[in-house]
C-alpha cells in the first residue's frame, strides 16, 4: 500500500535540516517566517536566549486595516517584511539570518525577504 503524501510533514523535515544548519544570536538574529493559507507571519529571533526580539503578522488589526483585509497575497507578503524591516531597525538590528522554515523561496516567502530588504535589514 502506497503511503499518503504528508506535505506538512515534508516541511517540517526540510525546516529542522534548515534549523541544523542556521542559528540566531545577538548580533545576527534569525528571521524567520511562516505563512499559512490566510496569513502571514514574521519574527526576529536570538537562539542564544531564546527570545523574540520583533514580531509582525496579518493578524496584527493596524496591519489588516492597510491590507483592506487581503492577508494572504504577496503585497501583504511584502508589507510584513517591510513592516518587520521597520521594526527591527528601530531595536537597532540591521543584520539578519533568514530562515525560510521549510518553504521554498518563492511566492510569499520570497516577497518577505524582498519587503525586509527594501527596509534596509541585510541577510
Amino acid at each position: 500500500m502506497l503511503k499518503p503524501f504528508d506535505r506538512k510533514a515534508k516541511r517540517l523535515k526540510r525546516h529542522l535540516a534548515i534549523r541544523r544548519r542556521i542559528s540566531g544570536t545577538a548580533t545576527a538574529p534569525r528571521l524567520a517566517v511562516f505563512v499559512s493559507g490566510k496569513h502571514a507571519y514574521a519574527q526576529i529571533i536570538d537562539d542564544e536566549h531564546s527570545r523574540t526580539l520583533v514580531s509582525a503578522s496579518t493578524t496584527e488589526r493596524e496591519i489588516k486595516e492597510a491590507l483592506k483585509g487581503k492577508t494572504w497575497n504577496k503585497a501583504a507578503a511584502r508589507h510584513i517584511g517591510k513592516e518587520i524591516g521597520k521594526r527591527a531597525i528601530e531595536m537597532g538590528i540591521t543584520k539578519v539570518v533568514f530562515d525560510r522554515g521549510g518553504f521554498l523561496y518563492h511566492g510569499r516567502i520570497k516577497e518577505i525577504a524582498d519587503g525586509a530588504r527594501e527596509s534596509g535589514l541585510k541577510f
